[in-house]
């Protein structure tokens, strides 16, 4: 999602009666500021919020329109049916539809200037929308089209605000799932499935190599613009989570949670886990899945994985290039040896291929709206 171009639906009316004007109907209308340069969170994994500073600032906030009024927008979108959250010629992005191809947003961030223009008095300008008009007006506008883009919060900031410089702090979340089983055609564009089991302690142990503040040449793209590779990555985790198209009930799910907070998919499954945890033997979420079929027409479960990546700012493809770094560590490819000599090569040619982008979500964009 771009922060950028300054994206505002038409409307003629607010959607709720209750908020109308006494004034004649006004539509939100786009400003004359031209794109600002990059998105809050790319969901490529690109972005390098804070670097810019000095004379850069003013570039950074975009030409100003003291007519309109700066929104911080918050929007969630299915990406497998976008080409990416940039403009381009003849191709539906995110920026295209409100105004990386197939990534997903569960909060990504951007700011606009509207102005609110009279239709009586060409022209004049109104006293700004409330910010609960613009979410109702834009989402009634994208509603009417494809559905599966929404605005899910918008507040008013300064003129200067830059929804991509001022963010403090980013967090992706990356799916997978584990399993021999064909991937559910409600997950095909949700999650990379790896057919291999994947030992999940030694992906906890990639992780906390690669936790800190590191030159990461080894996990940038080619194309990618940052004036440094040094980034700190304040965190990288991997846990075990039930898979989307599971619904347990209570007294399955209190069978299913090991002590440790890993999951299992049976009681033969909790139990032999906790008699080998027991016995100092290391478990394994990788057991056969042949006990989940219970019936005619089940489908046998898939163990799914989360990995968590949390930082001010990343390098272009640096969360993709880094989960699949981890699979391959947790299907043995590759050991957490490997992880520090990949990481201390800094070149990317070193590193596995990068994870699809099917599985990754920007979960969120941190800022301090306080000040």
């Amino acid at each position: 999602m771009s922060t950028s171009n300054p994206a505002a639906a038409s409307t003629k009316r607010p959607c709720d009666p209750s908020h109308a004007d006494p004034t004649p109907p006004a539509k939100l209308q786009r400003s004359s500021d031209p794109p600002d340069p990059a998105p809050a969170g790319n969901p490529d994994g690109a972005t390098d919020g804070g670097e810019k500073t000095g004379v850069d600032s003013e570039a950074m906030a975009g030409a100003r329109n003291p007519r309109a009024q700066r929104y911080l927008v918050a929007v969630e979108y299915v990406g497998t049916r976008f080409s990416g959250s940039q403009q381009q010629p003849n191709q539906r992005t995110v920026v295209g539809v409100l105004e990386d191809a197939g990534v997903h947003a569960l909060s990504n961030v951007c700011h606009v200037d509207v102005e609110r223009i009279s239709k009586r008095k060409p022209g004049e300008v109104l006293t700004p929308h409330e910010p609960g008009v613009v979410k109702r007006a834009v989402n009634h506008f994208l509603q009417r089209n494809e559905g599966d883009i929404m605005v899910t919060d918008v507040c008013c900031v300064a003129q200067d605000f830059h929804a991509r410089y001022k963010a403090l702090e980013r967090t992706y979340h990356y799916r997978l799932l584990s399993g021999p089983a064909s991937t559910s055609v409600f997950e095909k564009s949700s999650a990379w499935h790896i057919s291999e089991d994947l030992d999940i302690q030694a992906m906890k142990k990639a992780c906390s190599i690669l936790v800190g503040h590191h030159d990461f040449s080894s996990f940038r793209a080619a194309g990618c613009q940052a004036n440094s590779p040094m980034r700190t990555l304040d965190e990288l985790t991997v846990t075990e989570v039930f898979p989307f198209m599971f619904f347990p009930s209570s007294i399955e799910r209190s069978e299913m949670e090991l002590s440790d907070g890993s999951l299992v998919y049976s009681r033969t499954l909790a139990l032999e886990s906790s008699e080998k945890e027991s016995d100092g033997s290391c478990s394994s979420s990788g057991k056969s899945e042949t006990e989940n079929r219970k019936e005619f027409g089940s489908r046998l479960r898939h163990h799914c994985f989360v990995v968590t990546a949390r930082a001010r700012s990343f390098l272009y493809h640096q969360v993709r290039l880094m989960v699949g770094l981890l699979k391959s560590v947790g299907t043995g490819d590759l050991t957490t040896a490997d992880v520090e000599r990949i990481l201390n090569a800094k070149t990317v040619t070193v590193a596995p291929p990068m994870a699809p982008a099917c599985g990754l979500y920007l979960a969120n964009v941190k800022y301090d709206l306080s000040v």
